[in-house]
């Protein structure tokens, strides 16, 4: 029998702030939503554009990183899995959801990028199996290195990457 797989990667902006809560056993769960822009060139020539909206949980630490770090506008990609929720109503009626589980999420705005006005706006990514962030620590400056060198260098490790430049 064939190998199942279930993993999805997003990229787009938070349509509202991060909402932390947590379960009766104490683990926190968050829940956030992303925006994705899609544009084509139409059969009549006429550019189109549309939006996706997913909602997405991330678990434990992953999700206090998350509540942290983002707010509503900031960029980030999320690596996860789909995951379908079925219930009834109260009017009986049957429903159904489907929302991406978090196993990873990047922090894809730098110092600089967007409004972040209560949040630290630190660029990092957070993963559940890892539990910490993988932000670079700080370069030492040799002797023969002048200050300003080190500087321009932080800087540089700091920027996001633009991936337009990736030429996939």
């Amino acid at each position: 029998m064939a190998k199942s797989v279930n993993q999805v990667f997003l990229m787009g902006n938070l349509t509202r702030d991060p909402e932390l809560r947590s379960t009766q056993s104490g683990t926190s769960v968050c829940s956030f939503a992303i925006a994705i822009n899609r544009s084509w060139t139409g059969s009549d020539g006429q550019s189109q554009e549309d939006v996706d909206f997913f909602d997405i949980v991330a678990w434990g630490k992953l999700g206090e990183l998350v509540d942290q770090y983002m707010s509503k506008g900031r960029r980030v990609m999320v690596q996860g899995r789909l995951s379908t929720s079925n219930w009834e109503a109260k009017d009986g009626s049957k429903r159904s959801r489907v929302e991406v589980v978090a196993s990873d999420v990047t922090f894809l705005d730098g110092p600089s990028d967007g409004d972040n006005s209560n949040r630290s706006s630190r660029s990092s990514s957070a993963s559940s199996s890892s539990s910490s962030s993988s932000t670079k620590p700080a370069a030492k400056e040799s002797p023969d290195t002048s200050p300003s060198d080190s500087n321009k260098k932080a800087e540089a490790e700091n920027k996001p990457v633009d991936l337009s430049d990736i030429p996939f």
